[in-house]
Parts: structure tokens; sequence; C-alpha cells
């Protein structure tokens, strides 16, 4: 199978377009269902990622706890509290919460920061059911990930694209994570064909295979991008692009090429060892530029 490495002229032609008369209904609105009280940082990243790539708004849907203590930090934001167990994570009975929010949303993004208490499990399923059933346009990160291999969930649908890094594509295929490395194309379709979604696994030389099936290498990036938060950034970003009314597969490949850019622009001034995951964001602006 051909794999295709990702250039700017090639992703350049994905770029969403703005135009001038627009508002932000035009850019699409993401619903981050994100955070846990020991994952705060998460669910700030993955929600103000899309917006700086050109998402119309986003509501971070969220236990009340942090929805108290991001509010006044990330103003650019719309929020949902939704009620909370044990006072540490989303409870099960919050599905009945964002059922309603999910069918008016452009796209939803499901898993930074969630953690995998049984509560959140339970209400995470019950998410992804419906995503399923819907054939929602959804990112699946994280979390969400880990409480699908732990799950009986054996099939998501053709509009969702996982962001697995090896260990949790070693979960949900049950392979370890050094045979996945050593053949990282060959598991990444396993996962498309097991799942029938859209595969972006993380990494060094980044692989993103589609449901059409089609395999792209992105080859932008460095060590900047090896810290805590970098995949909550993606995920944003993904979800941003999808908004603005992106197909999905496209939205994985534009958003995991711009992301890479973002780790180069910033360490070009901060070193590959002191760039933040909210540098990269920061960088989505020049990345955007050097893009189009």
């Amino acid at each position: 199978m051909p794999v295709i490495e990702l250039t700017r002229d090639f992703v350049s032609a994905l770029l969403p377009q703005r135009r001038e008369d627009s508002n932000k209904g035009t850019y699409g609105k993401v619903l981050n269902i994100a955070g846990s009280v020991y994952y705060q940082g998460a669910a700030y990243l993955s929600s103000l990622a899309p917006l700086k790539t050109g998402a119309g708004l986003v509501t971070l849907a969220t236990m009340k706890q942090v929805v108290n203590n991001l509010a006044a930090a990330c103003p650019w934001v719309t929020f949902l509290p939704l009620e909370t167990a044990n006072d540490e994570c989303i409870a099960q009975n919050a599905f009945s919460q964002v059922k309603d929010y999910i069918d008016t949303y452009s796209v939803v993004s499901l898993g930074p920061g969630l953690s995998t208490a049984d509560e959140v499990s339970g209400f995470t399923k019950e998410v992804i059911k419906y995503l399923t059933q819907t054939n929602k346009r959804a990112v699946i990160d994280a979390d969400a990930l880990n409480i699908i291999a732990a799950s009986d969930i054996e099939h998501l649908y053709t509009n969702a694209v996982i962001t697995p890094h090896p260990m949790e594509l070693s979960r949900l295929i049950n392979v370890p994570v050094e045979q996945i490395q050593k053949d990282r194309v060959n598991y990444a379709l396993q996962a498309v064909q097991k799942f029938g979604c859209n595969v972006v696994l993380k990494g060094n030389k980044t692989v993103i295979c589609t449901t059409d099936g089609n395999v792209y290498i992105n080859t932008r990036g460095n060590s900047a991008l090896a810290k805590a938060g970098s995949g909550d950034v993606l995920t944003g970003i993904i979800s941003g692009l999808i908004a603005q009314g992106g197909q999905v597969k496209h939205a994985a490949i534009l958003g995991v090429y711009l992301h890479g850019l973002c780790g180069e622009i910033a360490s070009k001034t901060l070193t590959q060892y002191s760039v933040l995951a909210t540098d990269q964001i920061d960088c989505i602006p020049d990345a955007i530029k050097q893009i189009r």
C-alpha cells in the first residue's frame, strides 16, 4: 500500500477558507467533553486550541468544579457544567445533560483529562454509543480511548477519528507497544479495520490512516512536542478544523501537520527543551501562515 508523505503543498489545499461575510456560526461549534478534578489543564488546552485554529465557538462540558476554576482563565470558552461524582469526575447521569447539545454542535471532542473512574466510564460509553448512532463527527482521545479499551465497545464509525499514542493503541488492539513501534503503519491500519474509523497514531513520524484505506506520514515536528498536554492541543486543533466544515480525514491530516509545525516554530526561540503545550497553541497562527 502506498504511503503518502505530507508536504506543505499537499496540506495547504485542505486549509479552511475564511469569508468576509461571515460570523461565528460560519466556522462551526465544538462541544469539548473533557476534564476532571486532577486533569483540569487538559480541558483548558483542548478547548483553547480549536478557537485558535479558527472554530467559531467552543463549549466545554465538564464537572462544575472545573468550570469554576477555568471560567476566569478562559473567557473565550462557554461552559456546560455537568453533574459530578464524588467531587472528582463527571457523573454517569450527566449524559442526559449533554445529549441535546451533541445534536446542535458541529463536532464533539471527547476524552482529554476525563479520568477512567467508574462513573465517568459509564458516562463516556453512553456518549460514544450516541455518537455512533448519530454518526456524529468526533475526535476521541486520551481517557475515552482507555475506557473503550476496557469496555465491550468493538466498533466506532466513519465520522470519528481516534488519536492514540502507542500505549493507548496497545490497549485498543491488544498488541505490545514494542511490536507496534516496529510496524506503526500496519498496526494503525489494523485499528482502522477493527474500529471502522480514522486513526492518528501519534509519535515520531505520526501515522494517519483513513477509512478510505489511505496512509499518510507526517515528518514535521520535533522533540518539543514530547511534553504533557501536546495531545490535548492536537485534539483541539483537529476538532477546530472539523468544525469549520472540513472532512474528518482531511482535518486529521492537516491538524497533525499543523501541530508539528507549531513544535518547530516554538522551539526556534524556546529550544526543544522548554516548549509548553500553551506555547504550541501560541504558534498556531504562524503555522497557519506557513501553510497558506
